[in-house]
């Protein structure tokens, strides 16, 4: 009798790769995995899957040793998706990767004592090395003097704290990378650490493993190397979408031999002519091909090629007039129904109206990763305090006002309180009068500066001040004044500087208006995303919008991966020596942004040269010709 042919649905072809993973999650025979998960695949279904089915085969062995699962994501918003998927079920202990670390280490007060002694002793030297005679050497010397008083007030911190949704002002508190930092050395250099990881989450899960610390994820490959027959670490992401700076670059090539590395094929978010796009996009970087769903419609993709110097709103309002056309979805001509993506935070900025706070704290990567990640505590001063106490004040909402102070306010702190129960009413009286002062700056003048209001916060004494504004609050009305005279000089300079104060200081100048604006944009709802900034998300119709002049980036180039610019010599250096260069990376982002896509794709390409870059694409057979549309 012959035997039966089974068709496997587009919902089971992948199942195996989960079959795999359940496998690995074995108490008494731990096994290591990393999962391949391309764009739309499901990635957080298998690890949902994962997690449910160890909570069954093991949970009850877990749960009677005190044990749980790790789950390390990418985002807070990630976290509750799992943790809604699996009815937050307290087995699974899920965070990012800062609340991560924070669980591991916090209680080991003198341990972190030690480490920030020997650390800011480091910092204190190195920035007695740096040169002198400029501006810099002003912000060098109260640098050095903000470091050394942190220095004198460690003896008396009895207790370390960290908040990774709240600024980290006060005295005790740690910052994010500090608390990274501490992570990285402790599970390297303690081994007690690693006992306690491994005892604690014998089973630890990161997801968007390719974007999280590149230290962090070496640190974890040893501490599985060294305990690979009581600890499984499993790895889900896709190294094409690997996108950020700080991420590890070859993660997949160097795993160990003897780990499992499962993949699943299907892509169940975007119609067949878009993965065929990007499979083509990924081709020159590795042979994962992935396929579309059998419900799947072929969809709609063009690449509109526009001249520089065209008025780029009234573009690309006809490349949505077009699209509505070619498509018959009249959904294009709204605005609001697509989502625009923009190369660059930058050209978000200025299309929003923050363009000038951007460019002034851009120079400066510390800065620049806070903004964009929204961990700088300079930046959420203004975002979290100043800007909802304005707010609830237009509003007249005074028990808005009063949650702000209560949250944000250091003299409401349970340990300042008790230390201050005779000075109760005086200390209502100072937050009330510091309130008032903020609110009345923004109502007399609408183009009051950061400065001006941080000048209003640092004298009031109510909010903690971020340690990167005491240089610049240290300095004397004549150091104030010396400092205006190099921020004259600076400005002529060839290349911004790139000093945190520096950059600081020209934040400072700009108007306090722009941060609704910020806000908006790293709202829930914005009208823009940025090409780094969609990694996980789809939507239903895509704009991608590519400037690389508007964007004035050095990270990515569009044109030289189409092939209209030459390279440079460093890119062929960087070439020759296996190294990442500038067309990597970028070509890892389009595979990222023309994967968000489920219905239709429409790229906007300014060149200076459409007739070759229009040449260059059609030449790859990324597109053809009839969807390459020169305006």
């Amino acid at each position: 009798m012959p035997s039966e042919i089974v068709v496997l649905n587009d919902d089971q072809i992948d199942d195996d790769a989960d079959v795999k993973i359940a496998e690995c999650l074995n108490l008494e025979n731990p096994k290591s995995f990393f999962l391949f998960a391309g764009a739309g695949s499901g990635k957080t279904r298998s690890l949902v899957k994962a997690l449910a089915t160890a909570t069954t085969t093991i949970g009850k062995k877990l749960r009677l040793s005190g044990q749980q699962i790790g789950v390390i994501t990418y985002t807070n918003n990630a976290c509750e998706e799992i943790k809604r998927r699996l009815n937050n079920d307290s087995l699974v202990y899920v965070s990012t990767i800062h609340s991560f670390i924070w669980y591991l280490i916090r209680g080991f007060n003198s341990d972190i004592k030690e480490w920030l002694k020997s650390t800011l002793n480091d910092d204190i030297e190195e920035l007695c090395r740096k040169r002198s005679g400029s501006k810099a050497e002003a912000n060098r010397l109260y640098s050095i003097a903000s470091k050394q008083k942190r220095l004198q007030e460690l003896d008396s911190i009895k207790k370390f704290t960290y908040s990774p949704t709240t600024n980290n002002t006060e005295q005790e508190s740690l910052t994010h990378s500090e608390v990274l930092q501490l992570g990285a050395y402790f599970l390297t250099e303690k081994p007690l650490m690693q006992k306690i990881l491994t005892k604690k989450f014998p089973i630890l899960l990161i997801d968007e493993c390719q974007d999280t610390n590149k230290g962090l994820v070496d640190v974890f490959l040893t501490v599985q190397k060294c305990h690979r027959n009581e600890f499984t670490l499993g790895l889900f992401g896709d190294t094409m979408q690997r996108i950020y700076g700080d991420g590890k670059p070859d993660l997949e090539k160097e795993l160990p031999t003897d780990w499992e590395k499962p993949a699943k094929i299907m892509n169940h978010r975007s119609p067949t002519r878009i993965i065929e796009l990007i499979n083509k996009i990924r081709s020159d970087e590795d042979s994962q091909k992935q396929q579309a769903r059998q419900d799947k419609q072929v969809g709609t993709i063009r690449l509109f090629v526009i001249q520089s110097e065209q008025d780029k709103q009234d573009a690309e309002a006809l490349v949505m007039k077009r699209m509505a056309d070619i498509t018959g979805d009249s959904e294009w001509n709204e605005r609001k129904s697509i989502k625009s993506l923009v190369l660059e935070h930058r050209m978000a900025a200025y299309r929003m109206g923050f363009g000038e706070m951007f460019d002034a704290v851009h120079p400066s990567e510390e800065l620049r990763l806070g903004l964009l990640n929204n961990t700088s505590p300079e930046i959420r001063l203004f975002s979290e305090v100043v800007l909802p106490i304005q707010e609830a004040h237009k509003k007249g909402d005074k028990f808005a006002i009063a949650n702000v102070v209560k949250k944000h306010s250091r003299l409401f702190k349970r340990q300042y309180m008790n230390d201050h129960k005779a000075e109760a009413k005086n200390i209502l009286e100072t937050a009330k009068n510091n309130v008032e002062e903020l609110c009345k700056a923004g109502d007399d003048n609408p183009e009051v500066t950061f400065g001006e209001l941080l000048k209003i916060i640092y004298s009031g004494g109510v909010f903690g001040i971020p340690n990167g504004y005491k240089p610049i609050l240290m300095r004397t009305p004549a150091e104030e004044t010396q400092a205006d005279v190099f921020d004259d000089e600076d400005n002529n300079a060839a290349e911004p500087s790139t000093d945190k104060v520096d950059c600081l200081d020209n934040f400072l100048k700009t108007r306090f208006s722009q941060i609704k604006k910020y806000a908006d944009y790293f709202g829930e709802q914005p009208p823009f995303h940025t090409h780094q900034g969609v990694k996980g998300l789809e939507f239903p119709r895509v704009m991608v919008i590519i400037d690389d002049s508007d964007a004035r980036g050095h990270w990515f180039s569009y044109e030289k991966l189409f092939g209209t610019k030459n390279k440079t010599a460093t890119d062929i250096k960087n070439e020759n020596e296996g190294k990442e260069t500038g067309i990597d990376r970028t070509r890892r982002l389009f595979y990222v942004i023309c994967s968000r896509a489920e219905e239709s794709l429409a790229v906007v390409a300014y060149t200076d040269d459409p007739a070759g870059l229009k040449a260059s694409l059609s030449g790859k057979g990324w597109f053809s010709d009839e969807e390459i549309i020169v305006l």
